[in-house]
């Protein structure tokens, strides 16, 4: 199955950039949109909606590093708790927008896979009433404010095990231009996981977005959920 996932690669990237993006929850998203405007966005092709999954956690499916239970937060349409499914692991993707949960179990279901699907706001996670051992975050990190933040990393630590790791793909402030999310700095993912957390490695990368071929530049975060 992991063959058939990564053939997503070759998939052409189309649709067009709407504006500057922010956090995706009840809280202030970094760029003043609400969980309402991305709901909006769904109604075209956000620029982030690829049509496949990243290739960067494509390489952590292949490497072996995503397992056990798995909740891809931010799930949009679907595609990295589809490639959990497909491993056979039990996969979870939750989101702010009904468009995009309804695409997502659509795409499950033409895929015969097992994914449960629901509309849920990142920063009440707690509320699933469940824990993971991977949690996935593609492009979600980065919509939120400082107090946002500080709150969506709580409430990551509600839902991650003990021994659990998050994998964060985000923009990162080596990206130019003001266009598109709120830029990030490696000091600050430090500093949102300076406790209960051990970071394990920040590694430059490239987020795939519809707009441009070459992607845009991005941070992939490895970290580790610690007793606390």
């Amino acid at each position: 199955m992991i063959d058939d996932v990564i053939g997503l690669r070759g998939r052409k990237l189309c649709g067009t950039f709407k504006g500057r993006e922010r956090d995706t929850t009840g809280g202030m998203l970094a760029s003043g949109r609400t969980p309402g405007d991305f709901e909006a966005m769904y109604a075209g092709t956000p620029p982030w909606d690829i049509g496949r999954p990243q290739p960067t956690f494509l390489d952590l499916a292949t490497a072996g590093e995503i397992r056990g239970r798995v909740l891809d937060v931010g799930c949009g349409t679907g595609e990295h708790a589809l490639i959990a499914a497909g491993l056979g692991l039990d996969a979870t993707g939750v989101d702010t927008s009904p468009t995009a949960i309804e695409a997502a179990k659509a795409k499950a279901q033409a895929r015969g896979l097992s994914v449960r699907f629901r509309v849920q706001d990142a920063l009440q996670l707690a509320a699933l009433g469940e824990q993971f051992d991977t949690v996935l975050d593609s492009g979600l990190f980065h919509v939120f404010d400082d107090s946002a933040r500080a709150q969506y990393v709580e409430s990551l630590k509600a839902v991650t095990r003990e021994g659990g790791r998050y994998f964060m793909l985000c923009f990162s402030d080596r990206q130019p231009g003001t266009v598109g999310p709120r830029r990030v700095t490696e000091p600050e993912i430090r500093a949102s996981f300076g406790q209960d957390w051990r970071i394990d490695s920040i590694v430059r990368a490239t987020m795939d977005i519809t707009i441009d071929p070459g992607g845009a530049q991005a941070w992939l975060s490895a970290i580790t959920r610690e007793p606390g």
